[in-house]
């Protein structure tokens, strides 16, 4: 489902095969006449379709209902749900031997492989979640020769050469299996916590290190990150202790709860965990997710509890006398808090100002009416911020691509700092005195970090920066707009070769998000140019849900309001026909997580629009989805069954619920990993059983199961496979043969 936002090392924008990637308007291809051209084709289709497809497993249709206020739900596949019985597992199996089976015969697999390995050998290494220790800056770094990012430390960002491997993943467990879930630094830089887990789990064990040596302390903690609410340490000011967070251990609560009440515990070096102290959340909601981090000096720590995934915060303060204090409330609107370097709180607050405005609270203030405005709501979304010596540094969002404003600590603009065009920023972080680094990109410029010194009003590139190895000279990027059912206006970036024609021939895919307020923002991808290179043209919607134009952009697409999400992106897909960028036979969608329960719903609504669906670790059923412990993290971002409007609105869109028996459904390849701690892959596992059930098109209908995976963390060597995948399902669906690159 979302990603946990973790604050100490920040998410980055979605990306992968499919997900990143423009033009004017052209000639148009009427609707109808795509849409007819797709029904003959499906009519077709079982002659059409590969006779070596193997066939579906016994599928046994076993009589279960629930009632849901009064409302009798039929669940004829319910026992898919478990997964301890061994007939599950063996069709599962079965599944996922038959979906091997069809995807390594496809045609030009093979080639899409090693152009996908030739690609990414390409690629230097590159740096994200940056955390700034004075003097040492702390980042991970992603080595295309390895398997897992490795935690390192550099002297400047102007000094590659200075780099020293601190925690290396890949050393620890050869398989590739086990992955960093987040580190946080000593306030000296001399020891690192770093949570691990293995298989896709996220089930991490809290482990120390000295950052000059690289050994391990004897200091190791369990339970401190999970899939459902994250993990976070802050240190106290002489680094001989930190706070930490922790789920129960067994015995504290039932077994149903161990992946709930997450709470903040402190831990003195080289004392036994069992002496740790309890600190904060008794009184936090069961499906609190809290995030630490200490003030620069050590003198304060703060807590940002998030309710559950649908994006309520509140803040507490541990002081100076040794207690936490509430500062702001889930009401009050403030979603994000950070420290000054006078260890003042700037925080980020939506309520009445949905775009966002910035707070100012003096040092150990907690009374949060003593706040002091300091920039106001503008056009700007606001997304992230940080703060130097002397200046204010805001990264904002409109409609998806960034900008970054600066101002001094009294909220008097200073300008801003120039970045490419249709372009993202990630990473904001505060360096000595008020210089800022940060990182840049677009659709088909790649990462490169960048500092801006306040005193010249300059940036430069430091030396971190990923040098273009693949050309997009020949690639244009432009915004357009839909209209969704309701009038709103839903904006797309379209990525395609320069001088391609809109003559509704175009092998199109179209991917999107649309939940949680997460902006989909620009990020270069470039397994993009295999596809490009087949002619292809490449969407991204910017849908309701999100957070691209403000809070009220979120609010429009969650709870009882989710439908709206779904609409703009049948909009989006109409768009793209009626406008002349391709047509049914031709255009494939991709999306992954809550963007799988967008391709579940676009599939069931809207079948006629597509020939081919790529679903990742998506939710599907979305009445029974909530008896998952991530699933209850998020009910107040999807809403529940318990309330009765919401049970409404979630059985009218649940996609397992709309697989209509005699429909022509598109090609559908479902991924999803066995060890999945976010989305149950239940949900993928019910809805192909429907779905191979129902359909009368005769494509194929694929389960690919990977059993050493979860939702996030897969080694490279996954990775490349799951696009390998991706790519030869696609292009056979679409009728693309794999052309190799003239001059990329």
């Amino acid at each position: 489902m979302t990603k946990k936002t973790n604050l100490q090392n920040p998410p980055q924008s979605p990306s992968g095969p499919f997900r990143n990637l423009g033009i004017s308007r052209r000639t148009s291809l009427p609707l109808a006449v795509a849409i007819s051209s797709v029904i003959l084709l499906a009519a077709l289709a079982i002659l059409a379709e590969d006779l070596s497809l193997p066939p579906i497993p016994p599928t046994p249709k076993k009589p279960h209902a629930d009632v849901y206020h009064g409302v009798k739900v039929e669940d004829d596949y319910n026992w898919l749900e478990n997964w301890n019985d061994p007939a599950v597992r063996a069709w599962s199996d079965a599944e996922n031997r038959r979906a091997r089976a069809f995807l390594a015969a496809l045609p030009g697999r093979q080639q899409i492989r090693d152009r996908l390995k030739a690609l990414i050998s390409q690629v230097p290494a590159s740096y994200y979640g940056f955390r700034y220790t004075p003097p040492v800056l702390f980042t991970l770094k992603f080595d295309p020769t390895k398997q897992q990012p490795v935690l390192v430390t550099l002297d400047s960002p102007d000094k590659p050469e200075s780099e020293r491997t601190v925690v290396d993943p890949n050393r620890i467990d050869p398989t590739g299996s086990t992955t960093i879930d987040f580190y946080s630094p000593s306030l000296d830089g001399r020891l690192v916590a770093v949570s691990l887990s293995e298989g896709g789990t996220e089930n991490g064990t809290l482990h120390i290190y000295d950052v000059r040596s690289g050994q391990a302390l004897p200091d190791v903690i369990p339970r401190v990150n999970k899939g459902t609410g994250g993990g976070s340490v802050a240190w106290n000011a002489d680094s001989s202790g930190f706070y930490y967070t922790r789920f129960p251990n067994p015995g504290e609560r039932p077994p149903q709860d161990l992946d709930f009440y997450q709470q903040a515990y402190f831990h003195k070096l080289g004392t036994p965990v069992t002496e740790d102290s309890y600190s904060l959340g008794k009184d936090l909601p069961r499906i609190a997710e809290v995030q630490l981090r200490s003030s620069r000096g050590g003198r304060y720590v703060l807590a940002t509890v998030a309710n559950g995934d649908g994006g309520q915060f509140e803040h507490f303060l541990l002081g100076l006398d040794g207690n936490w204090t509430e500062i702001t409330q889930f009401s009050d609107g403030f979603t994000y808090a950070a420290f000054g370097r006078d260890d003042a709180l700037y925080m980020i607050c939506l309520k009445g100002s949905p775009r966002g405005r910035i707070l100012r609270l003096a040092p150990g203030q907690t009374v949060l009416s003593h706040a002091v405005e300091v920039i106001s709501q503008t056009d700007d979304v606001i997304q992230d911020m940080a703060v130097s010596d002397n200046r204010l540094y805001v990264s904002d969002v409109w409609g998806g691509p960034s900008d970054i404003r600066v101002f001094d600590l009294d909220g008097r603009p200073q300008g801003r700092i120039p970045l490419e065009p249709v372009s993202s920023v990630f990473g904001l972080v505060a360096l000595e005195g008020d210089e800022l680094l940060y990182e840049n990109e677009s659709y088909i410029q790649p990462q490169a970090w960048y500092r801006y010194d306040a005193s010249t009003g300059k940036a430069a590139r430091t030396a971190l920066f990923v040098k273009p190895t693949v050309n997009f000279s020949d690639t244009e990027v432009v915004r357009e707009f839909a209209t969704s059912k309701d009038g709103t206006r839903v904006p797309m970036s379209i990525i395609r070769r320069k001088g391609a024609r809109l003559d509704g021939r175009n092998p199109t895919l179209l991917t999107a998000y649309g939940g949680f307020g997460i902006s989909l923002t620009p990020s270069y991808d470039l397994t993009a140019r295999l596809w490009l290179d087949q002619g292809g043209v490449m969407a991204i919607a910017n849908l309701r849900g999100g957070s691209e134009f403000g809070e009220e952009w979120h609010n429009a697409g969650m709870l009882t309001h989710k439908q709206n999400v779904f609409d703009d992106f049948a909009a989006c897909a109409q768009y793209l026909i009626k406008t002349g960028y391709t047509n049914p036979s031709k255009f494939a969608i991709q999306g992954a997580s809550n963007g799988g329960l967008l391709m579940g719903a676009a599939l069931t609504q809207h079948p006629n629009l597509f020939r081919a669906v790529v679903s990742e670790v998506g939710i599907y059923d979305m009445l029974r989805n909530e008896m998952n412990p991530n699933a209850v993290f998020n009910v107040t971002e999807y809403g529940s069954v318990k309330d009765p409007e919401q049970f409404k609105a979630l059985y009218a869109y649940s996609p397992y619920h709309h697989v209509v028996e005699g429909t022509a459904y598109p090609a559908v390849l479902f991924m999803t990993g066995a060890n999945d701690p976010r989305v149950n892959p239940m949900n993928s596992r019910k809805m192909t059983a429907a779905l191979q059930a129902a359909t009368s098109s005769g494509l194929p209908i694929l389960l690919r199961t990977s059993a050493d995976t979860g939702h996030i963390g897969s080694s490279l060597d996954e990775q490349i496979e799951e696009q390998t995948d991706t790519f030869a399902f696609v292009f056979k669906e679409l009728g693309i043969t794999m052309k190799e690159p003239a001059n990329n």
